[in-house]
């Protein structure tokens, strides 16, 4: 498989927090359900929000458990629908559904009555920094805030925008959809502590069918074995370029 890595045009890239907590925003979603576009044009609308990416980060899982109505989502993964079943596991939910919104590891129903992303609450949550050298490996430091001393991952997410898939089957049959900040990879890594400074460092490969999007990098910092964020960052990346 071709694998593409980032084109930073031989400049670093660097994406920082503050110290006050960045919210995550996810949203669960399908091709395959009729009730997600609205869902979607609201994220969507988050690409022109002043708050983006310095007051919240918003990702887009696509699930696959509504591939079986006719329509393959070509964004989903079963990796996206096992995560959002853990987070009904904790909620000790009997429920799993799209458009399904998480806001900092919780379940966030009243998403559409908001005109804009969600406001920092303030709170100190240390300084997340990533960076990269115009590849696909990126360094990550993260001086922690009352953490108590346990171990910390760090989990990134690859985005693309400006995606349009024409349905042809399933509930959404005969629509032109829209997307934007899908998740494309997904990964996650173990942080080691100095002090009160944790660090590490993952590599993130890019699929190579995004051409004429847009393309971004999400990434916060958990618990070790928890769904919740501590912090996060992220930010818009350059095109990417193919290669081996």
């Amino acid at each position: 498989m071709f694998v593409a890595t980032l084109n930073a045009q031989n400049a670093p890239i660097t994406f920082q927090s503050s110290g006050k907590q960045t919210a995550l925003i996810e949203l669960y979603t399908s091709e395959g359900c009729s009730s997600c576009p609205p869902a979607e044009t609201w994220l969507s609308r988050l690409k022109g929000s002043p708050g983006l990416w310095k007051d919240f980060v918003p990702v887009a899982f696509h699930v696959d458990y509504w591939d079986y109505l006719g329509w393959r989502d070509p964004w989903a993964s079963k990796l996206f629908s096992d995560r959002q079943r853990a987070y009904t596991k904790q909620w000790r939910s009997d429920s799993i559904y799209t458009p399904g919104f998480v806001l900092n590891g919780k379940e966030w129903r009243n998403w559409s009555g908001q005109m804009d992303g969600p406001k920092s609450d303030g709170a100190k949550a240390g300084v997340l920094t990533v960076s990269s050298s115009g590849t696909n490996r990126w360094q990550v430091s993260f001086a922690l805030a009352n953490t108590g001393g346990a171990d910390c991952e760090v989990h990134a997410a690859l985005l693309a925008g400006g995606l349009t898939s024409d349905v042809k089957a399933g509930e959404n049959r005969g629509r032109l959809l829209s997307h934007d900040f899908v998740v494309l990879t997904f990964v996650k890594a173990s942080l080691l502590r100095n002090g009160d400074v944790a660090q590490g460092d993952f590599a993130i490969p890019v699929r190579p069918n995004t051409a004429g999007g847009s393309l971004a990098l999400a990434v916060w910092i958990t618990l070790a074995g928890h769904l919740e964020p501590l912090q996060v960052t992220g930010g818009w990346l350059a095109r990417p370029v193919s290669g081996r």
